[in-house]
Formats: C-alpha cells, sequence, structure tokens
C-alpha cells in the first residue's frame, strides 16, 4: 500500500514559549494513513531517548515530552517520518526565566555633600525592566539633576546626599513570567556625630575602613599583596618569611645558595570570599589563607607540580591539576571537598589517568548548580563527562571525525551548548571550534568557521573568540531560541593572552570585554553592543612565557565581579589598575615581580 503523508503549510515551522520549570509537550503535525514511526531531531541530532534523562516520547502519537524544561532545551527540534525525511516539521522552543537579581551595596553610610551609587544587577528572559521604590514609594516623580537613574535603571545616583535621602531603596525587576526585588539602605550622617555617638551607620563606615573584602590578592615573587584598587592602596604584604598559622613553616621556604628568598606561585581560586586556595608547584602544596585574618592558614601536601585549581562552588570542592614533572609525563587530579568549611581540609584522589586539562562550567545567576564537567588530553581526539558529585566517568564524545584534539572549553546555558577549541595540526592550521549538545552529548558540528580561544559572558549571551596568533577576535550572540549568529568579526594586532567581561556602566545587561596581548604592552577594550574597540597602551612588557611555565595566559587581566568597577593587570614588574567604568588607566603599583596570579575578594 502507499503511504500517503501530509504537513500543512502553516504547520512547518512551530514556535512554543514555555517558562522555565514547566513541562511541554511538541506534538508532530505529520498525518497520513500508514504513517511510519515519528523521528525526533535535536539541533540535526536524532534523539535516542534510552539516554535523555528528561525528554521522552511515552505518548501514543509520537509526541515529544520534556519534564522540567531549563535553559538548556530551547532551540530547534524537528520531526519526520521514518524513511521520509524530505518532509518534516520544525518545533522551535523559547524558554522563558523569571527575573533574578542581586544589589549593592546593601547597606552603606555617606556624609552630607558626597555622591552615592545603589546598583541592581537583574537577569531574566525576556530582559527585565526596573524600577526603584524609596521606603515603598516610586521614585519616578522625585528624579531631578540631583537624582537620576543610569543603565536602563540599573544605577540610582545621588549626586550631593542629604539627610532626607535616608531610607530603604527597593529595587524591582519584572518581565512576563515573574518578579524579583532586594533592598538597598543608604544613612547619611556627618562626621562630627561620628565621634560621639557609634550607632549603625558608624559602624558601617568603621567597617568599610577595617575591610578586608572589595580588594585583589596579588600573588607575586615577593610573597602576598592586598591591594585596595579604589585608592590604589597596598593594605597588607604577607612577605615570603612570614609563618604558616598551623605549622610554623615559612610562607615560601629560602633555598641555600639562592640568596633573596622569593615565591613560586601557579593557581588560586576564591572560596566563597572565606579562603584563597592557592598552588605552590615547587613545594607540592596548595596553600590556604583565611581572608577574614589575612593571614596563612595552612597547606595541604598534593601530587607533584599542582599547576590548576577549579573551585566548584556547586559542591564547595577545589579540583587540582598536578603535571608529576615539567615534561607533564604523570598529570593528576585531584579533590579538596568541604573546601569552605576550614575544617581539616583533605584531598581526595580521583580515578582518572593521563589528565591534561579539565573545565567545569560556571555558575552564574540563572544557573546556580552544575552537575557535570570534562576532563581531556590534549594529544586525543575527545573529551570525557565526569560527574562532579560522585567524581566518576559518565562517557566520552569523540572528535575523531573531525580529528580534532581539544584544547580549551566553555559552555552557555542558552541552548546549552559546549564550545571546543582544537588544538592546531602540526602544519600550524587552526581547526574551527566544534559545538557539543549539552542534552543529547553530541557533536553538533564545527562552529562555523570560527577558531581560537571561546569565552563566554557570565550571562551566557555572547561567545567571545580570540585567535592568539592573528589578533582576530569574533563575537557571536546566542538568541532566546538557541540560535548562534555571528555579530563582529574584528581585526586587532593584539595577540590575545586573556580577556575578561566588565559589566556595562551604561547600558543594562550590556558588556565590555578587555583583553591582554601575549607580547604587547596594550589592552585592547571593546564594547559588545556596538563593536567600538579601543586600546589602553603602554601598560609594559608582560611576564614573559618563559617565566609563566603553567598556562597560556602569561598576561592575565581580572575583573572585580558583578558590581566591580576595577580591572588588574599584571606587567613583569608591576601592577596595573585599570577604571572599567571610565576606561582608563588608575595607576600603576611597581615593585611587584611576576604578579600574574591575582584573586578578587568581593564582600567579606
Amino acid at each position: 500500500e502507499v503511504v500517503r503523508l501530509s504537513l500543512p503549510e502553516e504547520q512547518k515551522v512551530s514556535v512554543t514559549t514555555i517558562t522555565v520549570g514547566l513541562s511541554t509537550v511538541l506534538t508532530c503535525g505529520i498525518r497520513g494513513a500508514l504513517r511510519p514511526p515519528i523521528i525526533w531531531k535535536r539541533n540535526g541530532v536524532v534523539l535516542n531517548f534510552l539516554d535523555l534523562e528528561d525528554i521522552n516520547d511515552f505518548g501514543e502519537d509520537d509526541s515529544l515530552y520534556i519534564t522540567k524544561v531549563t535553559t538548556i532545551h530551547m532551540g530547534n527540534y524537528t520531526c519526520h517520518a521514518y524513511g521520509y525525511e524530505e518532509l518534516y516539521q520544525t518545533h522551535v522552543l523559547q524558554v522563558n526565566v523569571p527575573p533574578v537579581i542581586r544589589v549593592y551595596p546593601e547597606t552603606q553610610a555617606q556624609e552630607p555633600g558626597v555622591s552615592a551609587s545603589l546598583r541592581c544587577h537583574a537577569e531574566g528572559i525576556p530582559n527585565p525592566r526596573i524600577t526603584w521604590l524609596k521606603n515603598g514609594i516610586d521614585i519616578v516623580p522625585k528624579l531631578s539633576k540631583q537624582l537620576t537613574l543610569l543603565a536602563n535603571g540599573s544605577e540610582l545616583h545621588i549626586s550631593s546626599v542629604r539627610y532626607e535621602d535616608t531610607g530603604a531603596y527597593t529595587c524591582i525587576a519584572k518581565n512576563e513570567v515573574g518578579v524579583d526585588e532586594d533592598i538597598s539602605s543608604l544613612f547619611i550622617e556627618d562626621s562630627a556625630r561620628k565621634t560621639r555617638e557609634p550607632d549603625f551607620p558608624s559602624v558601617c563606615l568603621y567597617k568599610e575602613w577595617l575591610s578586608v573584602g572589595n580588594m585583589f590578592y596579588v600573588f607575586s615573587d615577593d610573597g602576598i599583596t592586598v591591594l585596595q584598587p579604589n585608592e590604589c592602596e597596598i593594605r597588607r604584604h604577607i612577605r615570603p618569611e612570614e609563618r604558616i598559622f598551623t605549622s610554623y613553616e615559612e610562607i615560601c621556604p629560602g633555598v641555600e645558595g639562592e640568596g633573596a628568598q622569593s615565591c613560586l606561585w601557579a593557581s588560586a581560586v576564591n572560596v566563597r570570599d572565606k579562603y584563597i586556595y592557592v598552588t605552590q608547584p615547587k613545594q607540592n602544596r596548595v596553600m590556604i589563607i583565611d581572608i577574614q585574618t589575612q593571614r596563612a592558614l595552612q597547606t595541604l601536601d598534593v601530587d607533584p607540580l599542582p599547576t590548576k585549581l577549579h573551585y566548584d562552588k556547586s559542591h564547595d570542592q577545589v579540583w587540582v591539576l598536578s603535571w608529576g614533572d615539567m615534561r607533564k609525563s604523570s598529570p593528576s587530579l585531584q579533590v579538596i571537598p568541604e573546601a569552605s568549611a576550614g575544617e581539616e581540609p583533605h584531598v581526595i584522589r580521583t580515578p582518572f589517568e593521563g589528565v591534561g586539562d579539565f573545565f567545569i562550567p560556571p555558575t552564574n545567576l540563572i544557573i546556580n548548580h552544575v552537575r557535570f564537567g570534562f576532563i581531556f588530553n590534549k594529544s586525543k581526539s575527545a573529551v570525557h563527562k565526569i560527574d562532579l558529585e560522585t567524581v566518576t566517568h559518565i562517557k566520552t564524545i569523540s572528535f575523531k571525525n573531525y580529528s580534532c584534539a581539544p584544547q580549551a572549553m566553555a559552555y552557555t546555558h542558552l541552548g546549552g551548548y559546549f564550545f571546543v577549541q582544537c588544538r592546531r595540526s602540526r602544519s600550524g592550521a587552526a581547526s574551527p571550534q566544534l559545538i557539543i549538545d549539552s542534552v543529547t552529548d553530541a557533536v553538533v558540528g564545527p562552529n562555523g568557521d570560527v577558531t581560537g580561544t571561546p569565552h563566554i559572558s557570565p550571562d551566557g549571551r555572547y561567545l567571545v573568540s580570540a585567535d592568539e596568533d592573528g589578533g582576530r577576535i569574533r563575537v557571536q550572540a546566542l538568541s532566546v531560541r538557541g540560535e548562534i549568529e555571528l555579530i563582529y568579526d574584528l581585526q586587532t594586532d593584539i595577540r590575545v593572552s586573556d580577556l575578561t567581561f566588565q559589566p556595562s556602566f551604561t547600558e543594562g545587561n550590556q558588556y565590555y570585554i578587555y583583553a591582554t596581548s601575549h607580547l604587547q604592552t596594550d589592552v585592547l577594550f571593546v564594547e559588545l553592543s556596538t563593536g567600538r574597540m579601543n586600546v589602553l597602551k603602554n601598560l609594559k612588557d608582560p611576564v614573559t612565557a618563559k617565566d609563566w611555565p603553567w598556562s597560556t595566559y602569561n598576561r592575565i587581566v581580572k575583573d572585580s565581579g558583578l558590581f566591580g568597577q576595577y580591572l588588574l593587570t599584571p606587567a613583569k614588574e608591576s601592577l596595573f589598575v585599570i577604571n572599567g567604568r571610565q576606561n582608563t588607566l588608575r595607576c600603576e603599583v611597581s615593585g611587584v615581580r611576576r604578579g600574574n596570579t591575582v584573586v578578587w575578594v568581593g564582600e567579606v
């Protein structure tokens, strides 16, 4: 008998919009007598329902059921009857997310006459609208030269504060699917009263002066420098000969015949603004710094030559990659559990062999839990997916068809894509990045002809890929439909070493990027909303690659978090602080050698 299939023209593309956390059904519109079974694909890859946790086809009518939709599910789903691929229906799944906000600062005390800013960062899909209340009353009628809203309402600025500006300011973020709010409190009182009455606002100011937070902690040959960027002031210098609290050993033990004591660091991470974990490759150990007391608390012995740390916030554990030796002949991966507890830290061996590198996706306001990571060996054409909680291998994703040996990875939760940078071939040609779909764990294919190291903006909306050789930087945007589109192809003469994102001060939900160079003294600035480029010149020579064997990032650039306006980048023998709000150089701090390991510590 003849199989006759039909699909009305108006049903060829169907758009479904669903709120995160709900369930949805996609029904295939292909009809006909003796219709063969329906085959579903996502991003062109056939869905194998035995492998998928949250997608199945248990309906009688071959519909696709997605239970508990998240932002990774957005994208294109197609259906066709088995053996009849030319007739297919496309379902575009859009996912909406209620707003999530953070305000800064939670409380502040100011003297009359100075300016004050209250900031509110909101994320959601669609982009939320921000409004402010003061003591419960809408602020818009009160707007004036003195009281202004900046960056689509994400900053409330008071140019000259008066006593009557004291109050609770509520930021409210709203979109079609939800609302979130938080309070930032402002106290105004003069310094004469402060000396008399130790009331709450004075305590605020006193704490600010005593604060150990909102600082860059820089690990250099000369020990540890704690730098307050606003005043460009060194608040503390922990010298190599200072003692570790628990063992009473020196922080950086002297070596006989080497003269002056010096330190060697590789990688450091901030653990919940309570501790900093930092590797000392020569001592085969990880040192733990207590942020509150600004002291070296203790050390943990790890496998030889620890060179890379990552703090997995979702499971409160620090991952440690050790090389074994400078030839990387016996690498190992270890885990320090309960990293923020501070009680008797210990090290767990992982069962993974021959680990060249690893990647764990970061969390953000919308995605606060990460379940999986990847390990890879730069000489093998595959990545291995691992369960972060149980520290076990789940599956291997092969790149043999693309002859790609992975070098670096990045991840966006919008559509759930991993981007994999491939190592250059022996002939020196760069292969395009590969895209892995985290829903199916399948390789979707190359990311067009985009090459270089992938970097994803904190909100997941931008992918910036930098060629370290040519200076070409490509910017792609991820849409709320899970589509990837090229928006800029920038030709620069900066061979990019490191790159970071700075939230914009003029537009809500936008970013600037700052990029440093392997060789040159310039730092590149790009405004992502317009592609406008600028260069900060003459920031002195970077640490040489020879003096920085631990990674390709021989000149890092470190931002100061969601609300920070300063960035720090080290030169060979000094530190440069950049004011990201004005896109200018704030200051140079000299006499800090090889300070290429830096941690930002926020509110403590």
